[in-house]
Parts: structure tokens; C-alpha cells; sequence
């Protein structure tokens, strides 16, 4: 069975998804599958031409807006370059990205699409400061969910919370799969250590919606405590020199590096105590699983795939959005007891093996596939 996984960005960008279905593949290619690679190159831009059309509503309404317009290149360029490479015929493509769906479909029409639904774009750029709530953009990409639904033969999310979410716009969202992302366990190789001051760490690209604010407001909260920490912060974004100046008008500059972005953070990730980021939206939040499995202990906000993560108090902490002394005060719980966190990360490390493994994942996507493996001729 010929398998392609579709991906928007390159497998070498970092993110969840880019990071895991390379991985997911080597395992399934060792068991004798047969699948390849597809994604699209950042240099090709603006190649693509011709008209763009859904079944399920008229995007030209929404023209003239920057994100649409974008969007909409976007399919042109990757219909453009898909035309341009892919020369084979597949039995299933497995895309991990409306676009990479989209336009897999269209292309190859006869051919049974699997689609992942990983995030919500729309749901980062309202955050971010982008689009605003229900407006035209935010109106267009919500519409592809439909659209998706329409094409896709299995539309597929990574968290009850997520495929909640998209329950209102798609018209039979109990159809909708879950099967939570998954992570190979040979990459993560806790280490015991102790370091003498407590520290804190955090992946993720620096933008509004991760609400690293409201992390560096409850790093202060610690230091006027008296709780001494140090804040590594991993990841770069448009708001970094934000979050520097931040910093340094809440006098805690000293206590917190900025290291950029980083390829491999989980080889970084074990010598740290705690892994803390307080987003405002997470689909599922592939960082908390990787943070769990480098033996961490946890806390996070008490939203969309985080929340299903997290059992508050039994393998990490939760907190609301937007909540600085709750987050302080969480904080100050895991740093100020080792005996608490060591606890706490224990289970943690403990359920993310059992339910977040690459092996589950290739178990529950293999079922999925044979669904849609063609039988042999009769004879």
C-alpha cells in the first residue's frame, strides 16, 4: 500500500506536526509500508496561477483581504509545485494541512484523502492580533472546515477539545476521528540531575497566543517571593524584543534567557525542572508530551488539548489564562517542593509513554489506512 504524507511545511521546520510524521513514517516504512514525503519548498512563492473554486461557498467575497489573498496564493503555488513533482500514482494520501488536502484532492480526485486537522489558524491570528473575531478572514477559514469535510474521505483531529471546536462548522462532526499526536519515544532520555536553583523552561514561538506576558508578570510574582528561579526561554517570534523589554521593566531580566529558535530542544530539555507555558489556545500542545517525556513536570493553562494532558494536581498543573497569580503561586508550588514535582513528573513521563507513544499513533493510523486499502481481484 502506496502511502503519501502531504505536509505544508518542510519535515525540518519546527512545529509538531513537521517533527512528528517523519518519525511516524521510519516506523511504518520498518514494518514494510510503503510512504514518501511531500511538502512545499519556502522559496516557492507566487508560481501559481489560474482560478481557485469550493464546492461548499464562494471565497471571492472575501478577496482583497491580506490573509485570504494569501491564503488563496498559497493553494496556487502548492497545486503549481504538487503538478511540478509528484509524478506517481498513490493508493492513500494522509495531508496535515487544509492546503495540503485541498489541493491533493483536486488533483487526484479518485484517490482516498485522509485529513488531519492539527490547528486552528484562525484561532492564532485572532490571538495574535491579526484578524479580528469574525470577520471576513476569520469568516473564510472557518469555511474551509466544510469545505474539508466535503472533500476528505476521514477527517481526523488530535484532541476531543479540538474536534469540539470544529463541531460548529461542519455539518457531521460526529464523523470527526481523534487520535492524539504521538512522539518517539527514543528521542526523549530523561536525566537525573539537581540543580541548586530552580529552573524553569519553556518552548515555543513568541507570539501573543502562547501568553508568555502573563509568564514573565508570574516570574516576578516569584521574585518579590523571594522564590529564586532561572526562565529559559526557547523559541523566536515576531514579539521577542517585546518579551526582552518585558522583562527588564519587571526586573527580572537577569533571571531569564533568551535563546532563539533551537532545532532539538528536547536534547536541551531534560536538565531543567519544570516546563511551564501558558497559552491562551492550544489544539493539543505537542511541547507538554515532550516536555513529560523528558521527565519535567508540568504546568499549563486550562485549555482545549493542554486540559486533556493534564490531570491538575496528578501528573502537573493547571491554571487559567490570563491568571498571573495563580500561575505564580502553581510556580512556586512545583519549584519549592522536589519531592511534589519529582512526583508529579513521574506520572507525568508514565502516562505520556502510554498514551502518547509513536507506537499507539502507527497502531491507531494503520487501522485507519487498512479501512482504505483496495481488495484484491476476484478471481
Amino acid at each position: 500500500m502506496r502511502i503519501l504524507q502531504a505536509l505544508f511545511f518542510p519535515p525540518e521546520q519546527p512545529g509538531g506536526v513537521s517533527s512528528m510524521v517523519p518519525f511516524m513514517l521510519d516506523r511504518f516504512n520498518k514494518r514494510g509500508w510503503e510512504m514518501e514525503l511531500f511538502s512545499l519548498p519556502k522559496r516557492v512563492r507566487g508560481k501559481g496561477t489560474g482560478e481557485i473554486r469550493f464546492s461548499t461557498f464562494d471565497w471571492e467575497p472575501y478577496a482583497g483581504h491580506p490573509v485570504v489573498d494569501k491564503y488563496i496564493q498559497t493553494i496556487k503555488d502548492y497545486i503549481w509545485w504538487t503538478k511540478m513533482r509528484i509524478k506517481s500514482t498513490y493508493d492513500l494520501i494522509h495531508a496535515h494541512h487544509p492546503i495540503a488536502g485541498l489541493v491533493m484532492k483536486q488533483l487526484f480526485p479518485d484517490t482516498p484523502l485522509i485529513m488531519t486537522v492539527h490547528s486552528s489558524y484562525e484561532r492564532e491570528l485572532v490571538l495574535n492580533g491579526k484578524i479580528p473575531a469574525d470577520g471576513p478572514e476569520h469568516a473564510f477559514l472557518t469555511s474551509l472546515y466544510r469545505e474539508l469535510e466535503e472533500k476528505a474521505d476521514q477527517l481526523i483531529t488530535v484532541s476531543n477539545s479540538f474536534k469540539h471546536y470544529l463541531s460548529e462548522y461542519v455539518q457531521e462532526p460526529e464523523r470527526i476521528g481523534v487520535i492524539p499526536n504521538g512522539f518517539d519515544e527514543k528521542r526523549f532520555r530523561p536525566v537525573h540531575h539537581e540543580n541548586q536553583v530552580p529552573q524553569l523552561i519553556s518552548v515555543c514561538r513568541l507570539v501573543p497566543a502562547k501568553g508568555l506576558d502573563t509568564l514573565l508578570h508570574a516570574c516576578a510574582e516569584l521574585k518579590r517571593r523571594g522564590q529564586p528561579f532561572v526562565l529559559h526561554l526557547i523559541g523566536d517570534g515576531p514579539i521577542r524584543t517585546e518579551l526582552e523589554e518585558l522583562a527588564q521593566q519587571l526586573g527580572i531580566y537577569e533571571e531569564t534567557i533568551f535563546y532563539g529558535y533551537m532545532l532539538h530542544p528536547e536534547d536541551f530539555m531534560p536538565f531543567f525542572d519544570v516546563f511551564v507555558l501558558p497559552s491562551r489556545a492550544e489544539a493539543f500542545g505537542s511541547v507538554f508530551a515532550e516536555a513529560a517525556l523528558c521527565g519535567l513536570a508540568v504546568v499549563g493553562t486550562n485549555v482545549g488539548g493542554i486540559a486533556e494532558q493534564i490531570e491538575h494536581g496528578t501528573n502537573g498543573l493547571l491554571v487559567p489564562v490570563n491568571d498571573v497569580q495563580a500561575l505564580a503561586t502553581a510556580l512556586e508550588k512545583v519549584i519549592g517542593d522536589p519531592m511534589y514535582r519529582y512526583q508529579l513528573s513521574r506520572v507525568a513521563l508514565e502516562k505520556a509513554l502510554k498514551t502518547y507513544s509513536m507506537t499507539r499513533v502507527v497502531q491507531q493510523l494503520r487501522n485507519v489506512y487498512r479501512t482504505y486499502r483496495k481488495a484484491p481481484p476476484a478471481e
